[in-house]
């Protein structure tokens, strides 16, 4: 377990070495009013405790996104750990801190309204739309995936259980934040935590076998290299716990809970680096659970052997009858608090577009049901193609938000190296897969990655070169 305990060691140490470093460049500013106090209404923004900040946070970005993702990602073998690892600190951790840290600053708007102000209009039109259908992807992702896993425990059709969770939706995206969501989820973010740790207590003590880093490892290890390559598809595949733009529509939900803007690292970069340690643990459980990676991929490629399968079976036999039921109550719990907080989001994005106040029930009514009347339709798509154009959406909404952090921080006059840095990689990675993917344009790897390197150059020279950043929009 070395290689892995290295890895947690790493993000820990990520977050109060480079977490420090990133609030410090932005410039955190404890006397200056939050939005929370400012514009409380009982609604949406509302003062909350610091600890059931971060707890509804961890939970709202977490769900599915590191257990499914890692679990995918584990057949490629130990890379998984480094990009999950890195990818947290470097690209995570900023992303998030940005995207939360911003709507603090800018009234608790929702990001397609920040990134609009640094990018330009067309680029806010661009993402309301784009924000949205991000939102209604996830709320589809994190109700089939849990409805699949209380089927297996209960033997009620997962059509029933789907009906059930929207059910759950509707209430959960209406009433206020306060009265059921900082009640309550702070409690399923507990029981994912627990159930994660006791995964790796598992891993700890019982007799597993994790593959190390060595020269015979840190390579393509999926059954299928040629068609799988690590670059792009690992950066797309595990997205929650490295970066996921997803968090960014989910940061303004707490940002309008924050009461002090000293408390943003230990929300939104302390939330990320929770998340890559849970995906940390879940890749390595995979890895060793069935024997190796290529067992793992045999498991997986059993008709009706899915991640939501691999989950199941992994907790109910490592963990016992006790634990397995806690662990598979936090992995059905946690995607559909994530699900109904996208649905929350998306109500919120569309609010902010046409400045709709939501104070009234009815107006809020008005927003969601059109919403959820879509994702229904949705949830007749098959997982894997829902999830795949998920991964790649979610990681294009990264981007954006990283550019528009960029932006801001030169038009403050301050360092911005640290953010272009995963902003270009992402530029890169982003582009490859839509090139090359199956579900996008099916073009040459070489062409494609060629295509990828040249547009993030392209950018990143804009950036640094064009004065028109510097304007005031």
């Amino acid at each position: 377990m070395i290689s892995l305990l290295i890895c947690v060691v790493i993000l820990v140490v990520g977050y109060f070495v480079y977490g420090t470093y990133v609030e410090k460049q932005f410039g955190i500013d404890t006397n200056r009013k939050t939005p929370a106090i400012t514009k409380q209404d009982g609604v949406d923004f509302v003062p909350l405790k610091l600890g059931k900040i971060f707890l509804i946070q961890f939970l709202n970005i977490a769900g599915l996104g590191p257990i499914f993702g890692a679990i995918s990602g584990a057949l490629w073998g130990p890379v998984a750990f480094l990009w999950i690892t890195f990818g947290c600190i470097f690209g995570g951790i900023v992303h998030d801190y940005f995207s939360g840290m911003l709507s603090i600053r800018h009234g608790g708007q929702s990001i397609p309204e920040i990134v609009g102000k640094y990018l330009g209009n067309g680029v806010k039109h661009f993402m309301r739309i784009f924000a949205v259908v991000l939102l209604v992807l996830v709320g589809v992702v994190f109700v089939k995936g849990p409805a699949s896993i209380l089927q297996e425990l209960t033997g009620v059709s997962a059509a029933t259980m789907v009906i059930v969770i929207f059910l759950y939706y509707i209430l959960a995206t209406m009433i206020p934040i306060d009265k059921l969501i900082g009640k309550i989820y702070p409690l399923f973010g507990l029981c994912l935590l627990l159930m994660a740790f006791g995964l790796f207590g598992a891993l700890l003590f019982q007799d597993y076998t994790i593959p190390e880093f060595s020269i015979s490892t840190l390579r393509n290890l999926h059954s299928n290299p040629d068609t799988f390559p690590v670059f792009p598809l690992v950066f797309v595949t595990i997205a929650c716990g490295a970066i996921s733009g997803f968090h960014a529509t989910q940061s303004p939900l707490m940002a309008r809970c924050i009461s002090n803007e000293a408390d943003g690292k230990k929300v939104f970069a302390g939330a990320m680096v929770t998340e890559g340690i849970i995906a940390l643990i879940w890749a390595a459980v995979s890895m060793s659970f069935f024997g190796g990676i290529s067992q793992l991929g045999e498991a997986m490629a059993q008709d009706g052997h899915n991640a939501a399968w691999v989950v199941n079976i992994i907790c109910n036999t490592m963990l016992g009858k006790l634990g397995g039921i806690l662990a598979v109550f936090g992995v059905v719990a946690a995607p559909i608090t994530s699900g109904d907080t996208a649905f929350r989001s998306a109500r919120l994005t569309i609010a902010d577009s046409f400045n709709i106040n939501q104070s009234k029930l009815l107006k809020r009514l008005l927003l969601t049901i059109p919403l959820f009347v879509i994702a229904i339709i949705l949830t007749k798509v098959d997982f894997a193609i829902i999830w795949r154009y998920f991964g790649w959406s979610n990681q294009v909404m990264a981007t954006i938000v990283l550019w528009a952090s960029a932006v801001y921080m030169k038009k403050q006059g301050k360092k911005t190296w640290f953010i272009i840095f995963p902003a270009a990689f992402m530029t890169t990675v982003v582009v490859t897969y839509i090139l090359v993917a199956p579900e996008g344009f099916k073009v040459n790897y070489t062409i494609s990655y060629s295509v990828g390197i040249l547009v993030s150059l392209l950018v990143t020279i804009w950036f640094l070169y064009t004065k028109k950043l510097l304007r005031t929009t």
